[in-house]
């Protein structure tokens, strides 16, 4: 690459130098208290009561995760809890199960348990409490409901907007932790982006990221990576066969990992090598676009106005409108919290107003067939005075890390 000006922070390393200058970020950090847990059952127990359920079912997933602390993946064997608005918290499972599910139990109460050629969904139908009015978690599967309804032979209802609206807004302790994997997160990515070199495969860099959310203290890793280059930055979410990394190409990397099961998730797009005039132009859109974003997102102001702030910075400069390329072509941004994507959006329809405490990402991504994508992607928290970032966004496109 003689002659050529790289980009600062990108290149002129290796993987195992810059897996030596990482060190643990997470390990201090705490799960949701219990005393927390049960302020949240019991802000729930109340929006039961105002709603007229006399029990909520909630499936194994983030929704069980957030009102209880029990991790447990959904699977084909039901697993959950039932909530009755008289105060009662039961937990259900296969008996076979019983030792790991107690262990992973933060909220200690009973654990119903039926054997493998049993019916889950009677034993649930029986359940004190679950005679009433029952309201279904909304990832509960179809399958699972039909199931619930036939045994329970009640009214069976639907708790999504009591179970999600809780979830919404992020208190202290939630928000210390996303800001602790995001930080941690930024990090990784200005590691990766040294080591990059011409011909490297994504493969290798997606080990590397794997390996470095690892070394910071993420104990799964990363939750997710993409990583992409040249061309094929222009399709957000990658390609069937990608590209190995040639000298001025973008360069997109979005990943992120979790602690306690909260969230990070950020992007970062640059230039192997010395930007063309048409690269810098449409990085300092995105650039635009994003902090147009920021900028009208404040209290009280419907999340689809957010969306709206960055379309119309992306049209004053020649891009768009609306989803029409060059330009935006997917919402500027979702909620995050136990999971990656999750209500409410930044999007035109969702006219949720923001409130304090509310955390989101801000991507919109402006996407040149044939050529390339530039995503910067970081996520910003609500306070009574507007938005915070949790990370500084990218700082220039010759100097993306500052």
């Amino acid at each position: 690459m003689a002659g050529s000006m790289m980009t600062r922070g990108v290149g002129g390393s290796n993987a195992a130098a810059e897996l030596a200058k990482l060190t643990d970020q997470l390990s201090h950090c705490q799960p949701i208290s219990a005393e927390r847990l049960t302020e949240r059952l019991d802000g729930l127990r109340e929006r039961m009561k105002a709603a007229g359920l006399d029990a909520v079912w909630l499936n194994a997933g983030t929704n069980l995760t957030y009102y209880t602390g029990l991790r447990w993946r959904a699977s084909e064997r039901l697993v959950g809890a039932l909530v009755t608005a008289d105060g009662g918290l039961t937990y259900l499972g296969p008996a076979f199960e019983t030792g790991t599910l107690e262990a992973f139990m933060h909220l200690p109460a009973p654990l119903a348990v039926w054997e493998e050629h049993e019916s889950p969904f009677a034993l649930l139908a029986g359940l004190d409490g679950a005679s009433g009015r029952l309201g279904l978690d909304p990832t509960t599967p179809l399958v699972t409901a039909n199931a619930i309804a036939a045994a329970c032979q009640d009214e069976i209802g639907d708790a999504s907007d009591l179970i999600l609206s809780g979830r919404m807004i992020k208190d202290a302790e939630e928000i210390s932790l996303m800001q602790a994997t995001k930080t941690a997160t930024l990090d990784v990515h200005a590691a990766v982006a040294r080591i990059l070199r011409p011909g490297i495969s994504t493969g290798e860099v997606t080990e590397f990221i794997h390996a470095a959310h690892k070394a910071v203290g993420a104990p799964g890793g990363s939750t997710f990576c993409i990583v992409l280059f040249g061309p094929d930055t222009a399709f957000p979410h990658g390609v069937a066969n990608p590209k190995t990394l040639d000298e001025g190409d973008m360069v997109l990397i979005d990943t992120g990992c979790a602690i306690h099961g909260y969230q990070s998730d950020i992007t970062r797009s640059y230039v192997f090598g010395e930007p063309t005039d048409h690269q810098r132009e449409i990085w300092e859109a995105e650039k635009a676009c994003q902090l147009a974003a920021f900028q009208a997102a404040q209290v009280g102001v419907a999340c689809s106005a957010v969306d709206a702030a960055a379309r119309t910075e992306a049209e004053r400069r020649g891009l768009g409108p609306d989803y029409t390329l060059p330009g935006i072509p997917h919402r500027t941004g979702h909620g995050i919290g136990l999971d990656i994507h999750e209500g409410p959006y930044l999007v035109g329809g969702d006219d949720t107003p923001l409130q304090a405490g509310m955390c989101f990402s801000n991507e919109p991504m402006i996407c040149v067939p044939g050529e390339f994508g530039i995503r910067l992607e970081d996520h910003f928290y609500m306070t009574p005075t507007g938005p915070r970032w949790f990370t500084e966004p990218s700082h220039a496109i010759d100097d993306p890390f500052g």
